[in-house]
């Protein structure tokens, strides 16, 4: 089997950029192939080492590996008992998932504006937000820089009301000496194809609360006693259904996709902060673009994402004119309260939050991976440059 190559010589002038390439190879294949060695592959003892390096990693007491990060969020929410009638705080500037995990739990997504330096969740105008039905708070740390939770905690301590942290871009994230799941009920996060750790599909939550884990643990696979994999360890004993779940426990082949990935996470996030330094230092004197805040206060920023955001109404046309040139961008994101969806069903409208309407307005995000060259961001900023000044 031949694999990708992430690594490489600068590319040729005419050579298309791709925005992402995974660095799975050799290790990942022979932690899989040890899976299929062995009778168990749905949730088993691969996805138990999984949880149990994940916990140790972040310094939490609890990790359920599960299918993605909006059912780590949709669980926390039933978790927690919110649901029809129940109000939680968020952000529109995020990936729609966020929102909608709100949804599934029968709540309502009541959004708040974010900073202007940083795409976060302006905790300053969260108590505003809240009302008498408010339940949760659910912070996005957006690109991978982790929003204020020491003072959000703060206030949701003042009011009564859990937080839900979703971390899909930020597993490694620090700031003020939080990290995700130590300010908070529950940290979800995301393994997808894209994030730094990823199995394709995948997800995560951490808790330090040993009663909540448990109510999650029955909410992952159907309200169940017992599991497949219990019952082959045990032998069967007869199970029984105690709470009505879901279908959301992770296997062990996307487990074994992941647990190699831990011995290069230091490694990664120091190549991705290298390469993100050497993007912003190249943009710091390019009209018309703008580079979100890489720090606040005392962070580790993740660098999930390399976003940039473009000014007076040229972010449509740079995009289209990069794709030309042979560069692959993406938009991190529109923001959610103007989708079709949201529009209808709650009556959003443009000016309701104008801080995450321009960033959404001017997003875009450039080409950013594992093993990435350094030579190629000065390709993509050099064919960035000749699009805006030709502007």
């Amino acid at each position: 089997m031949t694999l990708p190559q992430s690594k490489g010589k600068a590319p040729h002038a005419s050579a298309r950029i791709p925005f992402f390439r995974h660095d799975l190879g050799h290790a990942e294949l022979e932690s899989v192939a040890e899976v299929l060695a062995q009778p168990i592959l749905t949730t088993g003892s691969f996805v138990e080492e999984f949880e149990r390096r994940l916990a140790a990693f972040l310094g939490v007491q609890h990790v359920l590996a599960v299918t993605s990060c909006t059912g780590a969020m949709h669980m926390s929410l039933l978790a927690l008992d919110i649901g029809p009638g129940d109000e939680v705080i968020t952000t529109p500037m995020t990936f729609i998932a966020t929102a909608a995990a709100i949804l599934e739990a029968g709540a309502k997504p009541v959004f708040v504006e974010v900073e202007d330096e940083t795409g976060n969740i302006d905790v300053a105008k969260v108590e505003a937000a809240i009302t008498p039905r408010t339940r949760a708070i659910i912070p996005v740390h957006l690109y991978g820089l982790m929003a204020d939770m020491v003072e959000l905690k703060r206030v949701a301590d003042r009011h009564g009301l859990a937080i839900v942290e979703d971390a899909a871009h930020c597993v490694e994230g620090r700031r003020e000496g939080a990290r995700p799941a130590s300010h908070s009920q529950t940290a979800c996060f995301s393994f997808y194809a894209t994030k730094n750790l990823t199995c394709g599909e995948g997800g995560a939550v951490a808790t330090n609360d040993c009663a909540l884990a448990e109510k999650l643990r029955m909410l992952r696979l159907h309200g169940m006693t017992k599991t497949a994999f219990d019952r082959h360890r045990e032998g069967y004993k007869h199970w029984d259904m105690t709470a009505l779940g879901w279908k959301y426990n992770m296997s062990n082949i996307e487990a074994a996709v992941l647990l190699p990935q831990f011995a290069r996470m230091d490694g990664k996030l120091a190549q991705r902060r290298a390469l993100a330094e050497r993007y912003a230092e190249r943009l710091k004197y390019l009209p018309d673009v703008r580079v979100p805040a890489l720090s606040a206060g005392d962070s580790v920023h993740c660098h999930h994402v390399f976003s940039i955001w473009i000014a007076n109404s040229r972010r449509d046309e740079v995009l289209t004119k990069l794709q030309e040139a042979g560069v692959e961008v993406v938009v991190n994101y529109r923001p959610v309260h103007l989708t079709s969806y949201f529009r209808e069903k709650f009556g959003f409208k443009e000016n309701d939050f104008p801080i995450a309407e321009r960033i959404g307005d001017q997003c875009l995000s450039l080409p950013f991976f594992p093993g990435m060259p350094p030579e190629m961001v000065d390709t993509v900023v050099e064919r960035l440059s000749r699009i805006i000044l030709a502007g």
